[in-house]
């Protein structure tokens, strides 16, 4: 699986940060930094948490 970020939507409010901080980081400039693009099987439920947390609905998944 593969993490889209649509940036128009990102606030970067920093939950997906604390939710899952190996793959997203919030830049001391203030914008979300995907660290890790591909997502692993057993890392998975980890990112849906981390979308599903997120408020302006800026990350999803994709096979």
């Amino acid at each position: 699986m593969r993490i889209i970020v649509d940036r128009d939507k990102c606030s970067a409010l920093g939950i997906c940060e604390s939710v899952a901080p190996d793959f997203f980081e919030i830049s001391q400039d203030g914008i979300m930094v995907l660290k890790e693009e591909f997502v692993t099987e057993d890392r998975l439920e980890e990112l849906r948490e981390a979308c599903d947390g997120c408020p302006t609905e800026a990350l999803s998944l994709a096979p």
